[in-house]
């Protein structure tokens, strides 16, 4: 059991990269042309990777989406109605000076209970998107 005081591993560029790795497989598994974004848990990039047949955005999205996850430590598919007018976070898209993006895609990545970095993966409907993420973390991180 890790107690507040124990350090957590930081997300390591080998996790990085195999979370791109499975990302891309389940992608192309389900006919998405995606590109997936790793970033450590300051924000940082770790791993990026673009099919050369996903639309240009899809690589920008993917970045947004796990910058979003990442700040909220919550996957972006849980936030969406919270941005939508009359929600509580109506005005919070706008609010930064760093582009957040709430669109299905974006999921933290944890370790002993602990913030590590975020996915986003952007390219394929938003709800593909997410699967696609979550599918990549179980392979690699365990769930």
């Amino acid at each position: 059991m890790t107690t507040a005081n124990t350090p957590v591993l930081p997300l390591a560029t080998d996790e990085a990269e195999a979370l791109i790795a499975v990302a891309r497989c389940a992608a192309e598994d389900r006919g998405v042309r995606a590109a997936v974004t790793v970033l450590d848990g300051g924000g940082h990039l770790l791993a990026f990777r673009r099919d050369d047949r996903a639309v240009l955005i899809a690589g920008e999205t993917s970045t947004r989406k796990a910058f979003t996850a990442l700040q909220l430590n919550a996957p972006t598919a849980d936030v969406v109605d919270a941005v939508q007018p009359g929600g509580p976070f109506h005005t919070l898209p706008t609010a930064l000076d760093r582009p957040l993006l709430f669109i299905a895609g974006g999921v933290p990545l944890h370790r002993d209970g602990r913030l590590i970095g975020a996915i986003g993966v952007g390219g394929g409907a938003p709800e593909q998107d997410h699967r696609i993420a979550v599918a990549a973390i179980e392979e690699v991180l365990g769930g």
